[in-house]
């Protein structure tokens, strides 16, 4: 039997970039700032998490302007949604083990 600790991925093993991903999972998109709010994160820490899930295709940037201030906005790509839901089902399997 598959054990399904083998399917959770390293990616997703932070807390912030759990609370990154499920926040994009519920929402179309989210800017910096919503997401910094909501996880009560430094801007560098936001950044760092960002960053990693970006380089790895599993969000996009998109960047533009608000009037005249910057407005970084977050999505989830398909290939995200696809992993995190992988990684929610390894998680969810394993608590039902576990019971």
């Amino acid at each position: 039997m598959n054990n399904p600790i083998d399917n959770l991925n390293k990616l997703f093993d932070s807390r912030v970039r759990l609370g990154i991903m499920s926040a994009l999972m519920v929402n179309h998109s989210i800017n910096f700032n919503e997401l910094k709010e909501v996880l009560g994160i430094t801007d560098g820490n936001l950044a760092s998490h960002l960053k990693a899930l970006e380089e790895n295709k599993l969000i996009k940037v998109q960047k533009g302007f608000i009037g005249r201030k910057t407005n970084t906005t977050y999505f989830i790509t398909k290939s995200g949604e696809k992993l995190f839901a992988l990684h929610l089902d390894a998680l969810e399997k394993m608590i039902r083990l576990t019971k």
